[in-house]
């Protein structure tokens, strides 16, 4: 049954195969967006203004611990699809080993730095006094179940790397059904305010855990786990490390860069800060579209690549830019023509609505060249480089931001949020023009000495 799920992407047709692949994953985030704002939703409607506060404070942190680990589920599918591509059997077993091994160690180390560091590091945050506690007590518990959450991460990224995106999504729409329902029980029912909607986190997860690490048992061959095999093989960690440190250091940085553009905007007010939100929300949509796409590039050139078939993997890139263009165009302006409905979604104030129009207009029109860019980072980490599209994208994508908001931002008749939002297309179009360069650079040298890198 393994064998349906399976993509052998060294052969027949790109486009068919590449949308076989990424559509599953689009759903998955879609499905993830979707059940946190359950959560959200739940949590505000019937606990009360502190617990929305409590719980909706906390995912900018939650987002910056657990990244890194994230970067190495992206190490585990390069890897794992380079061995998968090269026939490598032995190989691929020690990876599949190696990885959910590893998984546990990462789930070990989050729920120390989140149980024990909660509270400190949301001081350190400056959170409120009157949401500190309730946020720390959702954090404790979210945390004391993280492993769990790595473990369907690293499992999913083992499937993925053989083109099986489909079983994730099926686990992770039972686990969300199951969140949305207990969420319900544990605070409109039982009252347990955030805790509840913590424990009914931990439990989902355990669940597709349980559903990924079963999936992995059975399976045939090179991918089956063998729960008395976990153990670290060193070479292939290192392998891991290699691509997944710099793709988890990446976001994290990501997300610090965020925090000093979410604090420009937020010296405009409540009205800026409440469109700018639902704008985010929005946006957030597109881009798991053409994300979706972005990793299915990932994992066709890491598999292409072990398998030494360098022709397939510029007509990957040709194809998946095609796709983030097309999704990222259609979708964004779609958003921005029906912006004001989509809007009225969030919010009944129409000077919230205005204000969050205005970021859709230049965000939106423009998001194609965010996809475009990340394909062409995942294209140079599938053909084994991870450190140098870390380094281009820190310095186009944050650099240019950061430093435009040090320098023209502050300019008086540049002092306004469209400034803020022209960054955005901007770092994007350099990113990409530099990854582009980077990439026909490389691929001369990488491709002749793959045959020692694989």
């Amino acid at each position: 049954m393994s064998k349906n799920y399976q993509i052998d992407m060294t052969e027949g047709s790109i486009v068919k195969k590449l949308l076989q692949f990424s559509v599953p994953l689009i759903f998955s985030s879609l499905l993830q967006l979707l059940f946190n704002a359950a959560d959200v939703i739940v949590v505000g409607r019937f606990a009360g203004d502190n617990s929305l506060a409590a719980v909706g404070s906390t995912s900018s942190l939650v987002n910056l611990l657990v990244n890194l680990f994230v970067g190495l589920s992206i190490g585990t599918t390069v890897v794992a699809a380079n061995f998968f591509g090269a026939g490598k059997k032995q190989e691929l077993k020690d990876t599949v080993h190696t990885a959910m091994f590893l998984s546990i160690i990462s789930g070990i180390i989050l729920t120390l730095i989140g149980v024990i560091g909660a509270k400190q590091i949301l001081k350190l945050m400056q959170s409120p006094k009157e949401v500190l506690e309730l946020a720390t007590l959702y954090l404790q518990i979210y945390f004391s179940g993280i492993t769990a959450t790595m473990i369907y991460n690293f499992g999913s990224a083992i499937l993925r790397a053989k083109g099986d995106t489909k079983r994730p999504l099926y686990f992770l729409f039972f686990a969300g059904i199951i969140n949305v329902i207990l969420n319900l029980i544990f605070v409109i029912f039982l009252k347990m305010d955030v805790a509840g909607v913590a424990l009914a986190t931990v439990i989902s997860q355990c669940i597709s855990a349980f559903l990924v690490v079963r999936c992995l048992i059975k399976e045939s061959e090179e991918f089956k786990l063998d729960i008395k095999k976990l153990k670290i093989n060193v070479p292939i960690l290192i392998r891991i490390i290699k691509i997944g440190v710099p793709a988890g250091l990446q976001g994290i940085i990501f997300s610090l860069s965020n925090v000093i553009i979410q604090s420009s905007i937020n010296s405009f007010g409540a009205i800026t800060i409440a469109g700018n939100s639902a704008a985010s929300n929005i946006e957030g949509f597109i881009f798991t579209a053409m994300n979706g796409f972005s990793q299915g590039t990932l994992t066709f050139i890491s598999q292409n690549f072990g398998a030494k078939k360098y022709d397939r993997i510029n007509k990957t890139i040709f194809v998946a830019q095609i796709c983030v263009f097309l999704s990222g165009f259609i979708f964004g302006n779609l958003s921005v023509i029906f912006g004001k409905q989509l809007l009225s979604l969030y919010t009944q104030n129409s000077d919230v609505i205005a204000s969050g129009m205005e970021r859709l207009k230049i965000i939106c029109t423009t998001y194609a060249l965010c996809g475009m860019m990340d394909v062409m980072g995942n294209s140079i980490r599938g053909i084994g480089h991870s450190v140098l599209p870390m380094i281009v994208t820190l310095l186009g994508a944050c650099g240019i931001r950061i430093l435009w908001i040090s320098t023209i931002f502050l300019i008086p008749r540049f002092h306004t949020c469209n400034v803020i939002f022209i960054s955005y297309p901007i770092s994007w179009g350099v990113t990409f023009l530099v990854h582009l360069i980077c990439y026909f650079i490389l691929k001369k040298k990488v491709f002749l000495s793959s045959m020692n890198y694989i």
